[in-house]
């Protein structure tokens, strides 16, 4: 049976489940000190997606709750620390928090992307979770946020306006993004595809780092970016929020609306949010035709109920991008980049979506289905006329059951199951159309004890690939085709354990696995967006990883940090290299020679360990001193040479001012370096050395109110200095096959200064 059939007969199966009637839990929340009541906390049961803020008088009242089980309450008011409590719902009526106040606002959050959700401290698996307030913090894309926050975490980038994510030196492929629990399939094979999602939309975003496939299957060995919109608000309430933003370097400008609401357990969503901006200049000036704008669209309808929710969300993303396409010796900068028409060469990407979540309370345990359709249309034009046109329709199924628990065990079972299927709708080819079908089902428990926890789970996954074959008008034949059939069964374990309120530790094993993508297996044609020509090779194996990972959380109030060390052995790691004089020429539709360095696809064993962490100093309430640090090492033991495409080494540094001052709320100044180590680990073929160098960074910001209405009103600015420098993984560095190609050695963006305002709406 197909996905899309499955998906009909489900909906007219769960529709009846609205008719079921809710529960209800009061509570308040105090100060554990004063006893005085805290108006405004928000109090959230994430995996019932419910959230509310007590009153003037500090209470709360959540309604549509399921008439028993156990969930995990999160409490957080700024200034305090945050209270995460396992609570359950059908031995308390009500509920009262007595928060305890802190200098800093502590990390202590509710991690769902993880097989069981956890409070972060309880939870194995290495997790961030950055904050709405922090994804404010001026970026040219979701990916360039966690990349500037997250240790262990980098991006392959094109220039300002595409970023693809890279956790632990593994990228491409090997890191899943999740967006309303459905893996995001847009052509993610690509040097230059970015992630098509818009970065306004993410209320939250946890970064699940290391192999996580036993929840997600193939492409997880990296690790996940899990995307968290907006919970529902409570019942009759109606909130949104206005932001805009300009950035001087490339005239960003990125502005969004949104309005959510909750009447009776009927909750609903919309946002449309615009982002437009010229050429990004460097010190050298401004890289011709590298502007881009997007648009998009999103909204949500559902029912919060004592039976759980169900919730049909809905997107549309349309992306335009321009790159530069020269002939050796032509310019790479202009003096006047600011015009905001994009010429030809550039990429039209749209991205449509349909995602139907669901949360089931059955009996003693619930059910956990997503389901989703993906349209991902990829278009790159010469001209009016698309020459490459990639297609992909995707559908896709994802169930997990969680049983009840007891003595403190927690099992769940879940299957998964995935159809993808591509069409090449233009005149150029580089990857056939394909097929592509996956399935997996996976056991995970967990043992809960006094201040310790163990995990362990078993998952299989069959992945099938069908490359159709493709025959030219003059006879050529362009793809052979191929048929394969990968499968696996993976495995992991892990264990944490909380000393006492100052220090814990966690540490994860096990295997992972990752069937070869349509690209690796069948590519055979230019790509126009890297100006290469790729050969892909049909006899690929799937990568089999095997990692662990140990860390230790330490701090208190005035000193608090994390120290982790990792290692991840991928036996037949896929990548696509050069080799200096392999080269091909093509006769364009002009009639004119194109000459392309060919890059084929391959396989090695591979070696990637590595360090991160943390460490925040925070000696009164108004100063803090925040520094963070990875560093991954990464070996082809194949070839006994190192790997390419690897970040270097960072350390972030941010001095962050937060004085009380008269009229204005949440005032910060903050100045910051960034370094970069040097990166002379690469592959000598087809890479060059990069230098290290320091980026300096500040900011200001402040609250002030309107009527009853908070303004957040910041100024950004990074690189200050305005210097000029090449990362290591930056695709317009130097470091191609030959100094002739026309994209070598294109300087990062230069100094960048960030005006913005973020306006949340309390309506009703």
């Amino acid at each position: 049976m197909q996905l899309k059939t499955l998906f009909s007969i489900v909906l007219i199966f769960i529709l009846p489940l609205y008719l079921f009637a809710n529960a209800n839990v009061t509570g308040k929340v105090t100060d554990a000190k004063t006893g005085e009541t805290l108006p405004g906390a928000t109090v959230t049961l994430p995996q019932l997606n419910i959230t509310t803020i007590t009153d003037a008088k500090g209470q709360f009242n959540i309604k549509s709750l399921p008439q028993k089980g156990t969930y995990l309450i999160q409490v957080q008011y700024i200034g305090y620390k945050t209270i995460v409590r396992s609570v359950d719902i059908s031995a308390v009526s009500s509920l009262n928090f007595a928060m305890e106040a802190s200098i800093i606002e502590t990390r202590e959050v509710v991690i769902t992307g993880t097989p069981i959700s956890a409070s972060s401290r309880n939870n194995s698996t290495s997790a961030s979770s950055v904050s709405r307030e922090d994804l404010l913090i001026p970026s040219t894309n979701l990916i360039d946020a966690l990349a500037k926050q997250v240790p262990g975490v980098s991006q392959i980038t094109t220039g300002a306006g595409i970023s693809k994510p890279v956790i632990r030196g593994l990228g491409y492929n090997r890191v899943v993004t999740l967006m309303d629990g459905v893996k995001q399939q847009g052509q993610q094979w690509g040097d230059e595809h970015g992630i098509e999602i818009d970065q306004n939309q993410a209320d939250r975003v946890e970064v699940l780092r290391g192999a996580a496939s036993l929840i997600y299957g193939s492409d997880a060995i990296g690790g996940v970016i899990n995307v968290l919109e907006p919970l529902s608000p409570s019942p009759g309430s109606i909130k949104g929020e206005v932001l805009s933003s300009y950035a001087t370097n490339n005239g960003l400008t990125n502005s969004s609306v949104m309005l959510t609401g909750n009447q009776d357990g009927f909750v609903w969503r919309g946002r449309g949010s615009y982002q437009n901006a010229y050429s990004f200049k460097t010190p050298a000036g401004y890289y011709i035709n590298s502007g881009y704008n997007n648009t998009s669209f999103s909204g949500m309808l559902g029912f919060n109920k004592s039976w759980g929710y169900s919730h049909l969300n809905f997107s549309y993303f349309k992306n335009n991008i321009g790159f530069y396409d020269s002939d050796p010796g032509d310019p790479l900068y202009t003096n006047d980049g600011t015009s905001r028409t994009l010429d030809y060469p550039r990429q039209d990407i749209r991205q449509y979506k349909i995602a139907l979540n669901n949360n089931f309370i059955l009996g003693s345990g619930n059910l956990k289905l997503d389901l989703g359709y993906q349209k991902n249309q990829r278009r790159e034009l010469d001209s009016s006329v698309p020459g490459l046109f990639f297609d992909l329709n995707t559908y896709s199924l994802d169930a997990k059951y969680y049983l009840a628990a007891q003595n403190g065990w927690q099992p769940i079972i879940g299957i998964s199951a995935s159809e993808g299927h591509s069409l090449n709708k233009g005149t150029e080819f580089l990857i056939p159309a394909y097929d592509q079908t996956s399935v997996g089902a996976f056991g995970y428990i967990k043992k809960t004890w006094e201040q310790s926890t163990f995990n362990v789970g078993l998952r299989f996954d069959y992945v099938n690939n069908n490359g159709k074959a493709l025959t030219l008008a003059d006879g050529t034949q362009k793809f052979p085709g191929f048929k394969n059939n990968f499968s696996n069964v993976s495995a992991a374990a892990g264990y944490t354990h909380i000393f006492n309120e100052d220090l814990s530790f966690k540490a994860n094993a096990g295997s992972a696995f990752r069937a070869p993508n349509p690209a690796e297996l069948g590519s055979n044609g230019v790509h126009e967006g890297t100006s290469r020509y790729e050969i892909g090779n049909a006899t690929l194996k799937p990568e089999r990883s095997y990692q662990a990972d140990a860390a230790l959380e330490f701090g208190h109030n005035v000193i608090t940090g994390s120290i982790g060390v990792y290692e991840n052995y991928v036996h037949d790691y896929i990548y696509a290299s050069g080799a200096k004089n392999d080269q091909i020429t093509i006769v364009d539709d002009n009639g004119n020679p194109q000459t392309y360095d060919v890059y084929r696809y391959g396989q090695v064993n591979a070696n990637l360990y590595g360090v991160e962490g943390s460490l925040n100093l925070h000696p009164t309430g108004f100063l803090h001193l925040d520094n963070s640090f990875s560093y991954t090492h990464a070996q082809n033991t194949s070839f006994d040479k190192p790997l390419p495409l690897i970040p270097a080494g960072v350390v972030h540094n941010t001095l962050r001012f937060e004085p009380k001052i008269k009229g204005l709320r949440d005032f910060y100044a903050s100045i910051g370096l960034d370094n970069y180590f040097s990166q002379y680990r690469i592959d000598p073929t087809f890479e060059t050395p990069t230098n290290s160098y320091t980026l300096l960074n500040a900011g200001i910001g402040a609250t002030v109110k309107i009527g009853r209405q908070p303004l957040k009103l910041y100024i950004s600015g990074n690189n200050l200095t305005n210097k000029a420098y090449y990362d290591a993984l930056s695709r317009l560095r130097p470091g191609r096959l030959s100094q002739e190609d026309p994209t070598y050695g294109v300087y990062n963006p230069g100094r960048n200064i960030t005006f913005g305002f973020y306006l949340p709406l309390n309506i009703k």
